[in-house]
């Protein structure tokens, strides 16, 4: 399998291309802001060709460059509907204007096709499977995709703004919830396997098992502790 990841844009959002080998097509998660060139980058470097976009959540710095790329390669978009809203109305989203300089920068709206994400599915895409889990707590609709471990490599886990190594995303915007997002912590991470790889939307790539042992938020739901720890969050 072939994983071609980059930060992009001011927030410094992972970016990633999945496909089961050079050459083959592809999936794209989260193109967001300035993250159209390292996409055709990664595409051209690694012969791939893309059949779908798939989105963990609807921030700006998650899907700015969404319709860019969907339009380019006549693809769909795949976002959970409590999310769906924020690819036309960011600033509703983040619940401030992002500011003029910025926006100026930005394509916001919708790729020509949107298809929505559910609990449980599983997509079949580039013959790759991705099964989806609702995750809310850093917004309503965020989801998390988990990749099959095989023979050869362990299970991948792309988790969006829901864990990060050593942390988890904030809460504080419109559609956070500390509450759904510890609820999230112990229903869909606290069952993965240790080795699972965790490929997160900020940030350096980190384990299941790591987390388990060194992420204050992580450790307070296995040992069903009382009250949030305090450590910095990070994602827009």
């Amino acid at each position: 399998m072939l994983i071609a990841g980059f930060p992009a844009g001011a927030w410094g959002t992972n970016c990633y291309l999945v496909a089961p080998a050079a050459g083959a097509e592809c999936v794209i998660i989260d193109p967001g802001h300035q993250a159209a060139e390292g996409v055709e980058e990664a595409l051209k470097k690694h012969r791939l060709k893309p059949v779908a976009v798939v989105l963990t959540h609807g921030h700006i710095d998650h899907v700015a460059s969404v319709v860019p790329v969907c339009g380019a390669h006549d693809v769909p978009a795949w976002i959970h509907p409590e999310d769906r809203y924020m690819m036309s109305d960011p600033e509703k989203a983040l619940g401030r204007s992002i500011g003029m300089p910025l926006m100026g920068e930005l394509t916001v709206g919708e790729p020509d096709e949107v298809r929505e994400l559910t609990d449980g599915v599983k997509l079949s895409l580039a013959g790759l499977e991705f099964s989806v889990a609702h995750a809310p707590g850093h917004t309503r609709g965020s989801v998390t995709f988990q990749m099959p471990e095989t023979a050869e490599i362990p299970s991948v886990f792309f988790s969006g703004d829901l864990l990060f190594a050593g942390s988890i995303g904030r809460t504080d915007l419109p559609g956070g919830s500390m509450d759904d997002m510890l609820v999230s912590l112990a229903r869909v991470c606290l069952p993965l396997d240790d080795s699972t790889v965790v490929l997160s939307g900020h940030g350096p790539q980190t384990t299941i098992g790591q987390e388990r042992a060194t992420n204050p938020y992580l450790r307070q739901v296995a040992a069903e502790g009382q009250g949030a720890p305090k450590a910095p969050r990070r994602g827009m």
